[in-house]
């Protein structure tokens, strides 16, 4: 099955993806992750209100396979909280960049989006691996 990257996202290289849309970024794993990952069982996540960094831990994703540190792609505040990925994690899985987003957070320096990876540059770092 081919992994989608959707070009409208930008992404790091620990495979967390963001979505800017004005100040607000969308924050979630890409599918190659998932794909890695397997079955997700478990996603810990910051609260509404609090701040993220540019590159520091915000949260865990947990499947029958691993534990994995997820990174902020961006710095800013929780603005929403992904409530049914908390509730079910299989929508990660099943739909890692619709129903399967993570976090909402009010850009605090929108321009850090501009220094993820592009769709074009992430597919080939992930499928050269």
């Amino acid at each position: 099955m081919a992994l989608e990257y959707p070009s409208d996202l930008k992404y790091l290289d620990s495979h967390e993806y963001v979505r800017v849309e004005g100040e607000t970024a969308t924050i979630g794993i890409s599918a190659f992750a998932v794909d890695q990952l397997g079955d997700i069982v478990f996603v810990e996540l910051p609260d509404v209100d609090d701040t993220l960094e540019k590159g520091e831990t915000f949260g865990t994703v947990e499947s029958v396979k691993a534990v994995e540190d997820m990174y902020a792609p961006v710095s800013g505040t929780v603005i929403e909280q992904n409530s049914t990925v908390v509730d079910a994690p299989e929508t990660i899985v099943e739909d890692p960049y619709g129903a399967g987003w993570l976090l909402k957070i009010k850009l605090s320096n929108p321009d850090e989006a501009n220094e993820a990876l592009s769709a074009d540059e992430y597919r080939a770092k992930v499928e050269g691996e």
